[in-house]
């Protein structure tokens, strides 16, 4: 498995996550960029935790699609979009899904995204 180059702020909370017992993993397009030799315009990250757990962990939050899953995180003015893991229902209006399911599984979560590239972890 090829490791890539996070930037620190992004291993910051990926270690948070980690050491309080949960995975955490860069995911999507940020991926796709780096391997693609480009700079990404943002990293995302997904984890097992809970959209709770993380707003728990982490000083200022901004709950950007809680109903979703997803938490930004901030730190030093920037945010990082940290998304639990889930499994998503039917895709009414071909943007968001008509219900989320969050799963501690890894593979569930990125059997959701499409596999262009955003299913990389």
């Amino acid at each position: 498995m090829e490791k890539i180059n996070i930037p620190e702020k992004v291993n910051q909370i990926i270690g948070v996550l980690e050491a309080n017992g949960h995975e955490a993993y860069a995911v999507g397009g940020c991926v796709r960029d780096v391997f693609l030799e480009r700079k990404p315009a943002d990293w995302d990250i997904t984890t097992s935790a809970s959209p709770l757990q993380v707003k728990a962990l982490f000083k200022r939050t901004i709950d950007t699609g809680i109903q979703h899953g997803t938490v930004t995180v901030m730190l030093a003015g920037e945010g990082f979009e940290v998304t639990t893991y889930r499994v998503d229902g039917t895709y009414e209006d071909c943007r968001h899904p008509s219900q989320v399911q969050f799963t501690k599984s890894l593979l569930e979560d990125l059997k959701r995204r499409d596999f262009t590239i955003n299913a990389m972890a």
